[in-house]
């Protein structure tokens, strides 16, 4: 078989794919594609950063999320933007990897598990990030001129709204719809498959299952809006009491404070009054 890109992409770096090899040795590709990308994925550079420059856990504070957003708002952008690169090579090694081992069908495969394993890391007790720039790396990888529109889209939102959680949910939940109709166009006519069609949908409902809390913010009109200052730090669990910590995610902290000025006069009010003195002296 000649050895072009096209053919590589197809069948990977072995030049044989379904059902031209035996399915337990197809299956077993697939599964080794898996393992890999779920442990590449799970080194979660959020968790890192933050312990070894920080010495703390990223996990504690803002959000509680292992992701660049909450790495941005509590550490500021060089550490966000080291977050970025990590995440985002690491979804692309996955992607490479899953490509040369059994084409195609291994990229979807490791692209998938490579969310899987940023979001529910092995080496961080499975509490990890929301997996956006994991699945906005591996769609670029996978599929470029996907990738384009869906970039354009969640610019769009985010300008508009300021909120890079609903650009988020938007574009992933288009990917799969945009991906079916335009895999055949990209690949002459080819059609997805149901591995590389299946594997979209989940990674789309995946993502979007991650922002449940981020939803109910956003029907709540309570989700943090995007701001490129690093704000203070907020420990989840410290000092401050679950209400503080409320209104300091959702942006509330004016209504914190007066609530607090209100219990404040309240006090006052409640306390007994002080007994005048008498201007008469006793006889």
């Amino acid at each position: 078989m000649e050895f072009t890109l096209t053919n590589l992409r197809l069948n990977g770096l072995f030049g044989i794919n379904f059902p031209d090899m035996p399915l337990w040795l197809y299956i077993t590709a697939l599964v080794v594609s898996a393992a890999a990308a779920y442990f590449l994925g799970s080194l979660n550079f959020g968790v890192i950063i933050s312990k070894y420059k920080f010495h703390e856990d990223i996990r504690s504070y803002g959000s509680g999320n292992a992701g660049m957003t909450n790495m941005l708002r509590t550490y500021g952008k060089s550490a966000a933007a080291f977050t970025l690169l990590g995440d985002g090579v690491k979804a692309a090694v996955s992607v490479l990897a899953g490509t040369l081992l059994i084409g195609v069908s291994g990229a979807y495969i490791a692209g998938l598990f490579c969310i899987v394993g940023h979001a529910f890391p092995i080496y961080y007790g499975f509490k990890g990030g929301k997996g956006v720039v994991v699945s906005a790396v591996t769609i670029l990888c996978l599929e470029p001129m996907v990738f384009l529109p869906l970039f354009v889209l969640f610019l769009a939102i985010v300008a508009a709204t300021r909120y890079i959680s609903l650009g988020s949910i938007m574009g992933m939940f288009v990917f799969p719809l945009l991906l079916n109709r335009l895999y055949p166009a990209l690949h002459k006519g080819a059609s997805a498959g149901a591995v590389v069609t299946v594997t979209s949908i989940l990674m789309s409902v995946m993502v979007i299952w991650l922002h449940r809390s981020n939803i109910k913010r956003l029907w709540e009109g309570k989700e943090n809006k995007l701001s490129f200052k690093k704000k203070d730090k907020k420990k989840l669990g410290g000092q401050q009491n679950g209400a503080e910590i409320s209104a300091a995610e959702d942006g509330t902290e004016d209504s914190s404070d007066s609530a607090q000025t209100k219990n404040v006069t309240q006090n006052a009010a409640d306390a007994p009054a002080k007994p005048k003195k008498s201007g008469k002296k006793g006889r």
